[in-house]
């Protein structure tokens, strides 16, 4: 037995998998959540709950640090400069569309160009679309080879003087291939455009570090974090978030309000409008302190030994296409495949019906569908708590399907 085998016991971290029997397989959807980060939402209701930032006495006190304590842990997590940079909003999704309606409404004029990853989850695509629609700019691609990759030369022809926006993934949630974030902002820099990081993906697999990849702003959830549902956090530079104009209007964010104007709070607060999900936080602060006491080196061993078991077996199966790259490495846990004559829907329920969660569909990534050739694909998604014998109970049901469906073995 390998050493990865004999010190994954991480499920045991996670009480879901005592109460249900499953091979949970959907971790790019969203992953479990630890004991200790459910201990930590349910500590903040039993002993700390209230209305955070605005009350002297003690409960307000104490949900109000609980709140800054998980600011510190993300600002920590990702290596931002200054706690004052990290905005807390429901996800990705809701981090991404505040810069498109804050900076990109605002920066963006009649004839700029924005410039979208054709990898791009729906969430880092359809703000562009409007903001584009809005000020009557360009929206433009960077295509991938048929293997993912991305190659800033061709990025680099890409950006030009009218460039405003680029807006990339770490992490492909269908490809698990990890773009060259680094060198696509130094690129951005030169032309004087900022870059849109969307690190969804990226998180919960490999260590982020904002300043040392120069993000001007990077996005993330708590959900695929192993952190409660709900809360999301948004990295801006300091100096940009000073010049954009709020998302959202209404308690917490101001300074003062008259009956015709109002001054707007300092950072973070002027973009977390009415009451914040201080419990999410604390949830959010645990769970990054769990992967950070589980290390990212371990993290990568363990989804590596699961993820390639699976990977190599499927790759001797002849009906079977593995969308990417063809090294198991080069996919931080995410399989996207396809099964000759049988809709990945049908996979999906078969899987379903031997008590594995896996997700088949378009993974709200169409565009990036349709550029490879695909309309609809079957995703298998691992984490570091799943295990070798989760991957052979993946390929003993998929080894099944084909015959199930009546095409014979």
């Amino acid at each position: 037995m390998k050493e990865t085998e004999k010190m994954n016991n991480y499920k045991a971290d996670f009480p879901l998998f005592s109460n249900v029997d499953i091979v949970y397989l959907d971790n790019a959807a969203t992953a479990q959540r630890p004991k200790a980060v459910l201990d930590a939402e349910r500590n903040f209701y039993l002993y700390h709950n209230a209305n955070p930032l605005r009350g002297i006495y003690s409960l307000s006190v104490e949900a109000t640090e609980a709140l800054e304590n998980g600011r510190r842990d993300v600002k920590r997590f990702i290596n931002a400069l200054s706690s004052d940079e990290i905005i807390f909003t429901r996800n990705t999704t809701e981090s991404l569309n505040l810069i498109a309606y804050s900076y990109g409404l605002t920066h963006v004029n009649e004839g700029d160009e924005v410039l979208v990853s054709i990898t791009e989850h729906h969430s880092d695509l359809l703000p562009w679309q409007m903001v584009c629609r809005e000020k009557k700019a360009v929206l433009k691609f960077i295509d991938c080879e048929q293997d993912g990759t991305i190659d800033p030369e061709k990025v680099e022809s890409l950006i030009t003087d009218k460039t405003k926006i680029v807006a990339i993934a770490q992490v492909s949630n269908i490809l698990g291939r990890v773009n060259p974030i680094k060198e696509i902002a130094a690129l951005a820099h030169k032309k004087g455009a900022v870059i849109v990081v969307d690190g969804a993906q990226s998180t919960p697999h490999i260590p982020v570090n904002v300043q040392d990849m120069d993000a001007d702003f990077f996005a993330f959830s708590g959900h695929k974090l192993y952190g409660p549902m709900g809360i999301g956090v948004l990295y801006g530079k300091r100096e940009l978030l000073d010049d954009m104009p709020p998302f959202l209007s209404g308690g917490e964010m101001i300074e003062t309000v008259s009956r015709t104007s109002a001054v707007y709070a300092e950072l973070p607060h002027k973009f977390e409008a009415g009451t914040v999900n201080a419990a999410g936080a604390a949830g959010l602060g645990a769970a990054i302190k769990y992967v950070e006491s589980v290390g990212f080196d371990a993290i990568h061993k363990l989804e590596l030994e699961a993820s390639s078991y699976a990977f190599d077996k499927m790759r001797q199966m002849p009906y079977i296409h593995i969308i990417g790259s063809d090294k198991a490495e080069e996919h931080n846990g995410i399989i996207t495949f396809t099964i000759d004559d049988v809709h990945p829907h049908d996979v999906s329920e078969i899987f379903a019906s031997d008590n594995i969660a896996i997700r088949a569909g378009h993974h709200c990534a169409q565009p990036l569908l349709e550029h490879l050739g695909y309309r609809a694909t079957v995703r298998a998604s691992f984490a570091f708590y799943n295990t070798v014998d989760d991957a052979k109970k993946f390929i003993e049901s998929l080894e099944t399907i084909r015959e199930r469906m009546g095409y014979g073995k």
